[in-house]
């Protein structure tokens, strides 16, 4: 069965899910439940289930009292942007140890999974998704470290927030949303470790961009998804002509995330492999459990320092965000994205140069072999290098930023793409040498999985998706600091396609262990397992 098909069948579906939970650092998410490890799972899934919970860490807090206010309350029907007004706190001082925003939602009834975003002067300080509600209604709330926007938060900002949403007779989920952000005063040496940006500044594709003359550091973040429905939001299922598929893209599924200034390729990045709450088609996944990431979308991060003296020069600047692979005039990607500035307090101007450029050829090979079944193989990956330095008021500091993306995957699919099955893995390392200190990170996202239609129209689909991450920094050559992240996601979920609900018979199993290891973890460690049968949870361990 094609994949619109399949798709096509899941609109008449009663969607639910519960609590929805952040996929991890630095936002996550918490149950609005109870662990309900006593509770007996029925024999198949009932009209509702538990509340989404995530095996993440909790965002850790700062001793003492918090300033809270409310900078979003909404109701959400349609495509019309909430809007309203931001102050700081009064009597919460200008400088924070931490600031903690929290989403609280609730829906019920029908709905898909939406997309939404909260920006703060124009700023995107939040991405997230939706679950899907149940009829008798669900709740669920999201946090997130948003202390890196400080600048933004100091002081009065217009806001704007949207979930899009369709609401009709059929689609009767109305979801209704506040935010809250949290303010724990800096005291003594509670400010954030290694400071946070002097500058936030919103990229406007449209329009160049100034940027303070005495950057010293200079960071991009871009909010990366490929959703809307369309098959973007299935990037990595596609494959080029003259393979019989559904989703077609003239160069197979190769996906990567460039920015460029003034033209130039300036940092590039894999994306992380989102699989939303009604992905894979079979949204009974995700009720309890959501994947990796799909609540916490967490924008991807480039060094741009070897810019900086470029940047510098008091020019406008333009600063452009594509997406490599996507078929020309296609749409699907969404990439808001912002410019974090570090500046240096001793200079009013800092001067340099951009001294190496090297960017290795893109390779991306998609071959596909016909038969029973079909098969793509895919590979593909890129290598960039820059490299400058900048004069400031502590001296000459030379940083030079490597990094090297790969893809590689299997896709294999039956007559009618069933079944239809992928296993792919995804690389990202990056090498940030500044002055004497060398940062390593190495990141790899997993996706293996298998959709079938099989008799009785039962549609089964077994899933597992992995996000993991090691970092390493050194000061001459000595390690300073480190962290390991592991986040592994399993599912396993059968029901009848194209019948009443009360004669779907779905049944489904899904587990969830993320590990976090180093100073960043609270106390040093977090290692959590999470398992549900049939929407019920029957395991919360912590093993840290």
């Amino acid at each position: 069965m094609r994949r619109q098909q399949i798709m096509s069948m899941l609109a008449g579906l009663v969607l639910a899910a519960g609590s929805v939970l952040g996929a991890g650092p630095p936002a996550q998410a918490a149950a609005a439940g109870p662990a309900g490890e006593r509770d007996v799972p029925p024999a198949e899934f009932g009209s509702d289930w538990h509340d989404p919970v995530t095996a993440a860490p909790p965002v850790t807090r700062p001793a003492g009292k918090s300033c809270d206010l409310t900078v979003a309350s909404a109701q959400f029907r349609d495509f019309t942007p909430y809007r309203g007004s931001y102050a700081p706190p009064e009597g919460c001082g200008g400088n924070w140890s931490k600031v903690v925003l929290r989403l609280d939602g609730t829906v019920k009834g029908r709905q898909y999974d939406r997309l939404g975003h909260l920006a703060i002067g124009g700023v995107e300080v939040f991405r997230t998704s939706t679950p899907q509600p149940s009829p008798d209604g669900i709740a669920w709330s999201v946090e997130k470290d948003v202390t890196a926007y400080s600048d933004v938060l100091r002081r009065p900002q217009p806001v704007e927030m949207l979930i899009g949403n369709v609401v009709d007779d059929v689609h009767t989920g109305v979801i209704d949303v506040r935010v809250t952000l949290s303010f724990y005063p800096a005291r003594g040496r509670t400010a954030p470790p290694g400071g946070v940006p002097d500058h936030v500044l919103p990229l406007d594709p449209a329009a160049p961009l100034t940027t303070p003359r005495n950057a010293e550091r200079i960071l991009a973040e871009v909010y990366a998804t490929g959703s809307g429905g369309g098959c973007e939001e299935y990037w990595y299922l596609t494959v080029p002509d003259p393979a019989p598929y559904a989703c077609k893209a003239g160069e197979g599924p190769y996906r990567e995330v460039q920015i460029r200034v003034d033209g130039q390729l300036a940092g590039i990045a894999a994306p992380f492999p989102t699989v939303w709450t009604g992905g894979w088609s079979n949204p009974f996944l995700w009720y309890v459990i959501p994947g990796p990431r799909a609540f916490d979308v967490r924008p991807v991060q480039y060094d741009l320092t070897p810019f900086a003296a470029l940047l510098n020069d008091g020019r406008p600047h333009r600063i452009e965000v594509s997406v490599a692979g996507v078929p020309a005039g296609q749409t699907g990607w969404s990439t808001p994205a912002n410019l974090l500035v570090w500046q240096d307090e001793g200079r009013s101007v800092v001067t340099g140069a951009l001294t190496r450029h090297e960017e290795g050829q893109l390779t991306n090979s998609a071959v596909y072999t016909s038969g029973s079944p079909h098969r793509l193989d895919t590979k593909g990956g890129h290598r960039l290098t820059a490299a400058g330095y900048l004069d400031t008021s502590h001296g000459r500091i030379a940083t030079t930023v490597t990094r090297t993306v790969a893809h590689s995957s299997v896709h294999r699919w039956g007559e009618a793409e069933n079944p239809d099955a992928l296993k792919g893995a995804w690389t990202d390392r990056e090498t940030v040498v500044s002055g004497r200190t060398t940062t390593r990170t190495h990141r790899t996202y997993t996706m293996d999985g298998e959709t079938t239609l099989g008799a009785g129209d039962r549609l089964r689909t077994v899933l597992t998706l992995g996000d993991r991450a090691e970092t390493a920094v050194l000061r001459d050559g000595r390690r300073t600091g480190w962290s390991r992240l592991d986040d592994v996601y399993e599912g396993d979920a059968t029901y009848t396609a194209g019948v009443p609900r009360d004669q779907r018979h779905a049944v489904g199993t899904t587990a969830e262990r993320y590990q976090f290891h180093g100073p960043r973890a609270p106390g040093g460690c977090h290692d959590r397992e999470l398992r549900t049968v049939q929407g019920v949870l029957t395991e919360d361990r912590l093993r840290c």
